[in-house]
């Protein structure tokens, strides 16, 4: 250590400005990529690079012609909307939005098929069908095709007639298919030949060009909600407009974000600005902190930029958290130079520098390490951002340490500061009364931890994994006023598809092996010899060998009997909006039909009878025959306060298998609401469920550092309180874990380990001096309770700004944090040292040698 010492004084502190020289060369040359450090919000960035989940989801898009690449505008006019100048209003709208550059298409109730006509029949649709747009129909008429037709209420009009809806759709180029599939053939052709040269160079030029183009459409997304706003914006004086989907939710998602990374990133900096000045009261003590804490978050960002690492939703965090932990290395080193000062206040400054850093590496590096390990365990995630979120903070956390022990010495060597008046007085700091509180009130101590603990154990048990996209957002703000006015009149918000499969291709027919293979809906034959609807012959047709063929397709009595059952329990859901499938159409069939529903015959004959234009209206997105499947298009109503969806998903299989009949691998769920929860439910089980675990590494890690299992232990009981305090306060207060608070329980852990590790460190060194528990603790609550203190403080001022901030999980974030700084703070000056004292872990008191 010496050796070390004597090095680290040569290189580092005799010659600060070429350090100083160095990093800024360093930062210049990570400046040069800092534009492409990038915010990803879509769906690859929630799931696994291979999660079969999102393989589902697109396959089912394709397969069924449906997708979630649309807006939606719902507009209330302030006048009736079946009159002339009505319908003229909202035309006019509704050019507008369809002259935007990429806007492939509108759907609204002026171009979709009225289907309602006094001649109307099975045999003259095609002749028959009508449209606002294109017929003189008047408006009341059509106000009534609308409502009785069983596709359009709550869906495309409110039920009384008051609210529609423009569908914005924004079809995404053929392009970022091709690539996607090109990038998934070299994906498995590097990973089943890592040693393939070629391979791997194709493979890493198809994924750059699938970032452009990815970056091209969210740059393209976002100026055409830009424009759409603007669109609305001017005819806001006609009706309450709200903007709303998928794409626009993705987009303000990001925006709150960026807008929280700037300006409340800015407000922090602020707030810690004034917390370090009037702790300290003097310049340097705030200017230096505040340096290291920027050049931390410099070189990560630089370096995300350079690697093309984008930052999800959940990794946004980290630069809060670097600058959390940039901070309370700089303040452990402030507030030690500051005792040397006080001890010796005559000493040159380089030698309290020098002795600064001697005491403070070790604590400092115990201190990074075990946080690394806390953090690191979110690598074990099953979730992409959450395993970006780990790596990102161990990188920063290492980054963090180094910044800490280069630039703040070289620094202070420059700028050496004087020695504070305050520093010279023996005035008692506040921490001493948590000493007194510690010396008298022992006792005291350890039953309300354990009453804590209880009440900590009983609010976690109570924790959730369910949220709503609505509750991300303040009512205030235009996202969440449209998801309520699309839940409460027009059907719902989040979509989930249920797929059934039904018999696979007759025997002999022929297939492709390697297509059965990528196909993730690939399974066995879904009607076995058990199958409870499978029968020799149709009911309805006489002729049992015509049945084969019959049976082969769809469009039988006994299948489509079987899928409106589906289609009527899915709608008897209070969780579950608009549905809609082939049971819809059918009822609307049977409207043209003359109110009678269709008999076997002319069920056969639905796909010859229904015209080609209609079939992507009425067919297509919810039969797929080349593949024997089914689908339900369903709307969850995110506003509902019974919505929890994994209850959902699986009260759906439960009843779709124990009461219809159909076997397990014949039901598949998919759909964003499909991947936000496997998000919820694989973080659960990976954070939640494996914390335990975490705790054991870090015991572990304490027990290396330490050398001891009895202090180890010490040192785990006030990290697990602090964690389970905020995981505990969660569940009381009813607030979900989701895909941003779930991570406050390595947060919590990060945090309270450092202040354990600093403050078992001082102990062990200041009892070695008289060996005398109380006298230590007294001292240890003087010197680095000091420093514990001032972190907390100056963390949890800059972290209130955030309360302010729209987007409800930053100011969950902001609280969370705040309140773990505080628990760990106190757990830190009250738990640990009264155990420490009750068990004696570093030998018995006696005289110091």
């Amino acid at each position: 250590m010496t050796k070390l010492r004597t090095l680290y004084d040569r290189l580092i502190l005799a010659h600060p400005v070429v350090v100083l020289v160095l990093f800024a060369l360093v930062l210049g040359l990570m400046s040069l990529n800092l534009h492409q450090f990038r915010l990803d919000a879509s769906a690859e960035s929630l799931v696994l690079e291979n999660d079969r989940s999102l393989a589902q989801y697109r396959t089912v898009n394709q397969r069924f012609t449906t997708s979630d690449d649309f807006l939606i505008v719902t507009y209330s006019p302030h006048e009736p909307l079946f009159t002339d100048a009505g319908l003229a209003r909202l035309a006019g709208l509704r050019d507008e939005l369809a002259a935007v550059a990429a806007v492939g298409s509108t759907n609204s109730i002026l171009n979709v098929p009225l289907l309602h006509s006094p001649k109307l029949s099975l045999d003259t649709v095609d002749e028959e069908i009508l449209t606002i747009d294109g017929d003189q129909v008047p408006p009341q008429q059509a106000r009534d095709a609308l409502l009785s037709n069983p596709l359009y209420p709550n869906l495309l009009l409110s039920t009384d007639g008051g609210t529609t809806a423009i569908q914005v759709n924004l079809p995404t180029p053929s392009a970022f298919f091709e690539l996607l599939e090109k990038r998934k053939q070299l994906r498995a052709k590097a990973e089943a030949n890592p040693a393939d040269a070629n391979a791997q160079e194709n493979l890493a030029q198809v994924e750059a060009e699938f970032l452009a183009l990815t970056e091209e459409l969210d740059a393209r997304r976002d100026a055409t909600i830009d424009e759409v706003r603007q669109i609305l914006e001017r005819h806001g004086d006609d009706a309450v407009i709200h903007l709303g989907g998928v794409p626009m939710i993705v987009a303000d998602m990001i925006r709150f974000i960026q807008n929280d990374l700037s300006t409340f990133g800015i407000g922090v900096l602020l707030f810690l600005v004034l917390t370090l000045a009037i702790i300290f009261r003097q310049w340097r003590w705030v200017l230096v902190p505040l340096l290291c804490c920027s050049f931390t978050v410099w070189l990560v960002v630089g370096y995300l930029g350079w690697a093309e690492w984008p930052v999800t939703v959940i990794s946004s965090n980290f630069v809060s958290l670097l600058l959390i932990m940039t901070l309370s290395l700089t303040i452990h080193l402030i507030v030690r130079y500051r005792e040397y000062q006080h001890d010796e206040p005559d000493a040159p400054p380089a030698t309290i520098l020098s002795r600064t850093v001697s005491a403070m590496v070790k604590p400092c590096a115990y201190m990074a390490l075990t946080t690394i390990v806390a953090f690191g365990s979110l690598t074990y995630s099953g979730i992409r951002p959450v395993i970006d979120f780990g790596w990102m903070m161990t990188l920063g956390l290492a980054v963090a340490f180094v910044v800490a022990f280069l630039i703040f010495p070289a620094l202070l060597r420059l700028l050496p500061p004087p020695v504070d008046q305050r520093v010279r007085s023996n005035r008692r700091p506040f921490t001493d009364h948590f000493a007194s509180l510690t010396e008298h009130q022992g006792p005291a101590i350890l039953v309300g931890s354990v009453v804590l603990a209880v009440l900590c154990a009983i609010g976690v048990s109570r924790l959730t994994v369910e949220n709503s996209f609505i509750d991300y957002f303040k009512s205030s703000t235009e996202i969440h006023q449209g998801m309520i006015t699309i839940d409460n009149r027009l059907g719902g918000t989040t979509p989930l598809d249920v797929i059934i499969t039904d018999d696979p291709p007759p025997a002999g027919a022929a297939t492709s092996d390697t297509a059965a293979a990528d196909d993730p809906f690939a399974a066995g034959d879904p009607f076995a010899e058990d199958d409870p609807f499978a029968s020799d012959c149709d009911p309805f047709v006489e002729d049992c060998e015509a049945a084969e063929s019959y049976r082969d397709t769809w469009y039988t009595y006994r299948k489509m009997s079987q899928l409106a059952k589906v289609h009527e329990y899915l709608d008897s859901l209070p969780e579950t909006g608009k549905v809609l499938s082939i049971d819809t159409t059918l009822d609307l069939l049977a409207q043209v039909n003359g109110g009678k529903p269709l008999d076997a015959l002319q069920l056969a004959f639905v796909p010859a009878a229904v015209p080609d234009d209609l079939k992507g209206i009425l067919l297509t997105p919810y039969i797929s025959e080349e593949h024997d499947q089914a689908r339900f298009s369903i709307r969850l109503l995110e506003t509902s306060p019974e919505l929890r969806r994994q209850e959902l998903l699986d009260r759906i299989r439960q009843h779709l298998t124990e009461e219809l009949g159909y076997r397990d691998d014949q039901v598949l769920f998919t759909g964003m609401t499909v991947m936000y929860n496997n998000m919820l439910q694989s973080l659960f089980d990976s954070q939640i469920k494996t914390l335990g675990v975490v705790f054991l590494a870090i015991c572990a890690m304490f027990l290396l550092l330490f050398r001891s299992l009895k202090l180890a232990l010490i040192g785990i009981a006030p990290n697990l309180l602090a964690a389970g305090s905020v995981l505990g306060l969660m569940g009381w207060l009813g607030i979900p874990l989701d895909m941003m608070t779930i991570t406050v329980a390595a947060i919590t852990v990060g945090i309270a380990v450092d202040d354990t590790i600093h403050y078992i460190h001082r102990f062990k060194v200041e009892f070695e001096k008289d060996r005398d528990y109380l006298a230590t603790m007294h001292r240890c609550h003087s010197s680095i309770g000091r420093a514990m203190s001032y972190t907390s403080i100056t963390i949890i001022a800059g972290f209130s700004i955030l309360v302010l901030s729209n987007f409800i999980p930053t100011i969950y974030f902001g609280l969370f944090t705040g309140f773990a700084m505080l628990m760990a703070l106190l757990g830190a000056l009250t738990l640990l040292p009264r155990l420490i004292l009750l068990f004696q872990p570093f030998g018995r008191p006696g005289t110091a040698d």
